[in-house]
């Protein structure tokens, strides 16, 4: 399977040119290819830190805590301490693959009317976001000390050394980071203590905003963050338990009751009970491959797995190159049947009964693929799986977030699959001890049952973990071996934009940063979406050529072009067929020199790094 690889990248050259691509014309990003070991992440200095601790003997995981940790503190908008993630790994000693479920939980009083006023009608999501009742218990910090005491090699401490140094001496805020300040300043102009709506906690305030002017710190402003330092001396002393018990976990349920908009109800207790749980993969096979993601909460390996699934069994209505409208086409309507499946199925499978296996059924895929033909389907209706036990009522909210994803293989053959988050940009905006507090409970339904009493499975209920679209995946080709870590944040786009890169990689041939410029198309199960280039950043194309061919042509009525800024990380395992002696990381691996190719998403900040 990996000589195919090899093969079909050849051709994917070809490909690309044949679809008016020239590198040397557009000089688009390319692939960065390592021997040992490699990190991608959505920032230069997190890439650096992971690259560091892999270069001095570190794991995967050992070289995920220092990425989050930096993550944490120059990404501060995307993911943090005060979040969570989840983890798709594969541990190259045993050959087993295993997913972490490090997601924010709701406090043990929260009711299922948590979002609604006195009247039972919604209090908005901007309120409900700006405030206490949006956290959720954090998961990041246990998820970093759960994976460093099984899989870790270095010292705890070593692994802090990279997010202190930066805290301590400073970092430049990125010209990123400084753009989405100023977009939440935009939406609530205000400046006073009164005024504010976004950033209204003085803390968080003064570090992100220039209080003399009202505005954004601008890029390239020296950022130092004491308090940080202090929080990470404690981890890396105390290890998680420094969170979760004691002054820190004291502050953070202060700070979520004495919210300034809406006070929240977390307590210690909450904290003292959060646990890591570990979970079974969610795997489907895709053109011989297996590729596993992560199941509920999250419905990103269900309906990655769907989509793929859905996508073979058309085969026959594929394009011939990832742009061509047949592809496109075929992939919004795949699209639009999975999500029709997880805004009805998927919850905390702790709390619902979740159809996992009969969602991925390969016969049930078949009946699903057939409702495709040359048209838009419009809205697609949920199916039912085969082992379906309880009928929820749907939840469609679609929304954005604020996530980082991060992929890692390390000498060792390791692979890490992490996306990690605070949910909205900044998170709830309160930061306490040098990082943010999540929203993420607004990931749940802000309703609890539909207008026929019927409930819906992503309520809200007391310790239950939101439904999350995060799809951290690793595919493996027909040895068992690893052949792709790939994942992205976006919200309920990043289903879309992990399945897409999947599909390009193992379908078209192409490489991990080629599969990434390739601009993004996707449906929701409501408009489709189409990416509207970006100048050295992805392929060109025409964008408006296409909607009008989709409209003309596949009677599409609702097609839109914008920006879709993925983060991919991506790392596909090449062989050459140079053999070398030894053992093989994985089951079945035969002695063969392999070569780590990846691709880092431009769209936002990312890099790869390793040797």
């Amino acid at each position: 399977m990996r000589f195919r690889t090899l093969v079909i990248a050849l051709l994917a050259i070809c490909l690309l040119t044949s679809m008016g691509w020239s590198k040397t014309e557009t000089e688009l990003p390319t692939a960065v290819v390592t021997k040992r070991e490699m990190v991608v992440t959505a920032n230069p200095l997190a890439t650096e830190a992971g690259a560091h601790i892999l270069k001095i003997g570190g794991t995967a995981a050992d070289a995920m805590v220092a990425v989050q940790t930096v993550l944490g503190l120059v990404e501060p908008q995307s993911s943090g301490l005060g979040g969570g993630a989840f983890i798709v790994y594969y541990d190259a000693k045993t050959g087993k693959t295993t997913t972490l479920d490090a997601r924010e939980k709701a406090p043990a009083t929260a009711t299922e009317d948590r979002f609604l006023d006195d009247a039972g009608d919604s209090i908005g999501f901007s309120n409900a976001w700006q405030s206490g009742l949006s956290v959720g218990v954090p998961g990041t910090p246990r998820m970093m000390e759960y994976m460093h005491d099984r899989y870790g090699k270095l010292p705890w401490q070593r692994l802090f050394v990279p997010a202190k140094r930066l805290a301590q001496k400073g970092f430049e805020l990125t010209e990123r980071t400084s753009s989405q300040i100023a977009e939440l300043l935009d939406r609530n102009p205000g400046c006073g203590d009164d005024e504010r709506l976004f950033f209204r906690d003085p803390t968080a305030f003064e570090y992100f905003v220039d209080t003399d002017t009202c505005e954004a710190k601008p890029a390239g402003t020296l950022m130092r963050n004491k308090a940080y330092a202090r929080t990470l001396r404690a981890l890396a002393r105390k290890g998680a338990d420094a969170f979760y018990y004691g002054p820190i976990a004291r502050d953070i349920a202060d700070a979520v009751q004495g919210d300034l908009n809406i006070p929240g109800d977390m307590t210690e207790e909450d904290l003292a009970n959060y646990e890591v749980v570990e979970r079974e993969p969610v795997c489907i096979d895709y053109m011989g491959y297996d590729v596993c993601g992560m199941g509920p909460p999250s419905s990103g390996g269900l309906a990655v797995g769907q989509i793929l699934g859905i996508i073979e069994n058309r085969d026959d209505l594929m394009g011939s190159n990832p742009l061509d409208a047949d592809t496109v086409h075929l992939f919004s309507q795949a699209g639009r049947l999975a999500f029709a499946d997880r805004n009805k199925y998927v919850a905390d499978s702790d709390f619902v009964s979740v159809p996992v296996a009969g969602m991925l059924d390969p016969d049930y895929l078949a009946d699903r693929a057939a409702f495709i033909t040359g048209t838009d389907m419009g809205t697609a209706l949920p199916g039912y799986p085969p082992d379906m036990i309880a009928s929820y009522a749907p939840d469609t909210r679609a929304k954005l977030s604020g996530t980082s994803h991060v992929s890692i293989i390390d000498r060792y053959g390791n692979a890490l699959s992490m996306t990690t988050t605070i949910e909205s940009s900044f998170g709830n905006g309160v930061m306490v001890r040098g990082f943010l507090l999540n929203n993420e409970l607004t990931d749940f339904s802000f309703d609890f049952e539909d207008a026929d009493g019927i409930p819906i499975a992503n309520r809200v209920e007391p310790n239950k973990r939101p439904r999350s679209s995060m799809s951290p995946s690793i595919v493996f080709d027909d040895d068992g071996n690893v052949e792709l870590v790939t994942g992205s944040p976006g919200g309920s786009r990043i289903i879309g934009y992990t399945a897409q890169s999947i599909m390009n990689v193992i379908h078209f041939g192409l490489d991990p940063q080629e599969a990434i410029n390739i601009p993004h198309y996707q449906n929701r199960n409501s408009y489709t979406e189409l990416e509207t280039p970006i100048p050295g950043v992805t392929l060109d194309y025409d964008a408006e050529a296409l909607a009008e061919q989709l409209r003309d042509e596949y009677e599409y009525s609702d097609v839109r072009t914008g920006a879709m800024t993925s983060g991919l990380s991506s790392i596909q395992v090449v062989e050459s067929d140079d053999e070398k002696p030894g053992k093989g990381h994985g089951k079945g691996r035969k002695h063969f020199k392999t070569i780590l190719v990846g691709g880092a998403d431009h769209r936002r900040d990312g890099t790869v790094g390793g040797r």
